[in-house]
C-alpha cells in the first residue's frame, strides 16, 4: 500500500537518503525514532507536501512521486490538530468534503457515519477553542477520516495530550483500525504507543532506517548500537564473543564474560534490557540453565520512578536493572550495598557493530 523506494529528501543541512520502506495494505505500522530524525519530513514527503530529491513513492499500486498531494489518497492529522478556530466542529469535519464539491445529501451523510464512529455528535456545534486536547484530536481525526482516504498518515497524534487523553484517543486509534481497515502510518518517539499500537515497526534515525520489525524484534533484538541505545536497552557494551569448551557462546567485556544464546563470534557488540536483569542482596538458590551468569557488584545508584526503580550496580562494568517499586522496598536495596546480578543467557542479545 505504501512503497518508499530509494527516496531522498533534502531540507537546509538536514537529509533523509536512500530511504526504503514497505506497508502493507490494512496495516497499523509506526515509524519510531527521536525528535530531529526526520520523521514528519517522512510523512510530508508521503502525502505530497513535503518536495523529494530523488526516489519514488508508490501508494496503492501507483506512482504518486510526481502527483499532486490532493489526489493521492492520503488524510494527515497532526499533533496540534490544525482545526480552523473560525469554524464550528460540523464545519471543520466536512470541509475536506465540502473543497470537493461533493453533493449535501452525501456530506450528511459521510458526517452522520464518522461522528458516530467516534462518538462526537455532542461536538457538533462548539468551537475547537471549548474543546478538550482529547476532544480536538477526535475532531481532527473525523476531518481525516470523512474523506475516505487510502492511508491515513498520523503525525505524533498523542504528543501534546495529557495521560488520561492520551489513553482514550489511542483505544480510539486501535478501534478505528480494526473497524475501517485502514493503513495507518504513525509517527513516534514514544517507546510505549510503538508497542501498543504498531503491528509493525521502523526505527528512523541517522538519515535512514535502521531497522524493521516486530515490535518484540526490534525492542529485544536490535540491529545496531543506534537501536539498541534509543529504544533504551540501557546496556550495551562492546566486546568479544567466543565458544568455550562446551560449545556456550560466551561473551567478554569490562572484566567479565556473560552466556550468551546467540551464535555470534567476534568483536561485537551486546545489549541486555534492564527489565531484563535480576538483581538482589543474594544469588538465587537456582540458575535453571544459566550457569555463571551471577556476577556479585556494588549499588551506585538508585533512581525512583514511581512504579519502577532503576538500579545501577558497578561490576564493572557497570550495569542498570529495573525492579518495581514492591520489589524494590522488599529487598531493603541501599546505594553502597553488595548486589548480586544474575543475567539469563537468552536475554544477552549479540550484533555486530
Amino acid at each position: 500500500m505504501i512503497e518508499l523506494r530509494q527516496l531522498s529528501v533534502r531540507l537546509g543541512k538536514f537529509a533523509l537518503d536512500d530511504v526504503g520502506l514497505t506497508v502493507h495494505r490494512g496495516e497499523y505500522f509506526v515509524l519510531l525514532g527521536p525528535t530531529g530524525a526526520g520523521k514528519t519530513v517522512l510523512l510530508e514527503a508521503i502525502a505530497g507536501v513535503q518536495p523529494i530529491r530523488a526516489g519514488e513513492i508508490w501508494l496503492a499500486g501507483r506512482d504518486v512521486t510526481r502527483i499532486e498531494p490532493e489526489k493521492r489518497g492520503v488524510s494527515i492529522v497532526y499533533q496540534g490538530q490544525m482545526l480552523f478556530p473560525h469554524l464550528t466542529v460540523r464545519k471543520n469535519i466536512v470541509f475536506g468534503l465540502r473543497i470537493r464539491r461533493e453533493p449535501s445529501g452525501k456530506i450528511a451523510a459521510a458526517l452522520a457515519r464518522v461522528v458516530a464512529l467516534l462518538g462526537i455528535e455532542h461536538l457538533l456545534d462548539r468551537r475547537p477553542e471549548t474543546l478538550s486536547g482529547g476532544e480536538a484530536q477526535k475532531v481532527a481525526l473525523a476531518r481525516a477520516i470523512v474523506t475516505e482516504p487510502d492511508i491515513l498518515l498520523l503525525d505524533e497524534p498523542l504528543g501534546a495530550l495529557d495521560p488520561q487523553s492520551r489513553d482514550g484517543v489511542q483505544q480510539e486509534l486501535a478501534r478505528l483500525h480494526k473497524s475501517l481497515g485502514l493503513t495507518i502510518l504513525h509517527v513516534t518517539h514514544d517507546f510505549q504507543e510503538a508497542i501498543t499500537l504498531g503491528g509493525c515497526i521502523a526505527v528512523l534515525g541517522e538519515g535512514k532506517i535502521q531497522q524493521v520489525g516486530l515490535p518484540d524484534e526490534v525492542f529485544r533484538q536490535p540491529s545496531s548500537e543506534f537501536v539498541a541505545r534509543f529504544t533504551m536497552a540501557m546496556n550495551v557494551f562492546n566486546g568479544y564473543a567466543a565458544k568455550d569448551a562446551d560449545g556456550r557462546t560466551m561473551f567478554s567485556t569490562g572484566g567479565i564474560s556473560i552466556t550468551s544464546n546467540d551464535d555470534l563470534e567476534g568483536s561485537c557488540l551486546a545489549s541486555i534490557r534492564p527489565e531484563e536483569l535480576q538483581v538482589g542482596p543474594a544469588m538465587p538458590r537456582s540458575a535453571k540453565g544459566d550457569v555463571g551468569n551471577h556476577f556479585w557488584g556494588v549499588i551506585t545508584q538508585i533512581t525512583d520512578r514511581g512504579a519502577v526503580v532503576y538500579i545501577t550496580v558497578e561490576l564493572p562494568p557497570s550495569l542498570e536493572c529495573l525492579v518495581t517499586r514492591r520489589a524494590y522496598q522488599e529487598m531493603g536495596l541501599y546505594v553502597g550495598q553488595q548486589a548480586c546480578v544474575t543475567i539469563r543467557a537468552s536475554s544477552v542479545h549479540l550484533f555486530e557493530g
